[in-house]
């Protein structure tokens, strides 16, 4: 099947999930057809990936290709909706005691607890600054409201809310849904990025692309490979994805040593 290409206008609806009748989101597509979706489809359906589990389990393997040579941090993801969240990063290079960096959320406080560092935080959950979905700002300008927050700007962030990733990144390449696979024995859809956040200027990077895999159950990104002249510099990948899943209440727990630093 020859692989289904973007459209010119750039996909600006990463804000729009649509509200049922009490309130609630409910997602735009409740599900994807049998044939390969076209990308404004696809990154829709990825917008409303949260909404389609009331818990998950995610575990992703990030390995990177710097300088110093090849980098593996292990991201361990629990979500249970509404607001209740748990990010641990680890480091298998280090010591085990030292080698995790805990973050937990249950919608009002968020804690921290930096294993190598030794310091543990605890402050109150950050407001969103007023006036961001005004309906007078562009589209693009226009930020996705997550029903469970996650640190921001992160990897975890990313898979599990894909839809900033899908507007301000993705929607700014050329695009194109390439066709179907498999990552950790779940169905995914596969689509190529070339050239994202073209800025037309000194250190812009033509050779640069991505490759996105999005399960085809959820719209949660099961796969991101990077690439720099034709290098893989950044390859992440889902080895655990559960929707739905069992987690015991002591999960969303983070244990700090009695020494440890702690600080606002």
């Amino acid at each position: 099947m020859p692989a289904m290409t973007s459209t010119p206008a750039r996909w600006d609806r990463a804000s729009l999930a649509p509200m049922a009748p009490d309130g609630r989101r409910v997602p735009e597509l409740v599900q994807l057809g049998p044939e390969l979706p076209d990308t404004a489809t696809l990154f829709a359906f990825a917008r409303d990936a949260e909404l389609r589990f009331a818990t998950l389990r995610l575990r992703l393997e990030e390995r990177a290709w710097i300088a110093g040579g090849e980098t593996l941090r292990v991201h361990e993801i629990l979500v249970r909706h509404p607001g209740t969240a748990r990010v641990t990063v680890v480091r298998p290079d280090r010591p085990a005691t030292t080698n995790h960096d805990t973050w937990l959320s249950d919608g009002k406080t968020v804690r921290t607890y930096r294993g190598w560092h030794r310091l543990a935080t605890d402050r109150p959950v950050r407001r969103p600054p007023v006036g961001l979905g005004a309906p007078d700002l562009p589209g693009t300008s226009r930020p996705y409201t997550p029903l469970t927050p996650l640190p921001a700007n992160s990897l975890p962030d990313t898979f599990v809310h894909p839809a900033g990733y899908c507007q301000n990144v993705l929607a700014t390449g050329s695009v194109a849904v390439t066709g179907t696979g498999t990552v950790a024995g779940r169905e995914v859809i596969l689509l190529t990025c070339d050239h994202p956040r073209t800025i037309e200027m000194a250190g812009d990077r033509p050779d640069h692309r991505l490759q996105i895999a999005f399960d085809r159950e959820t719209g949660v990104l099961a796969a991101l490979v990077e690439w720099f002249g034709g290098m893989v510099t950044r390859r992440v990948e889902a080895t655990e994805l559960a929707p739905d899943a069992v987690i015991p209440e002591s999960a969303f727990s983070v244990a700090v040593p009695g020494d440890a630093g702690s600080i606002y």
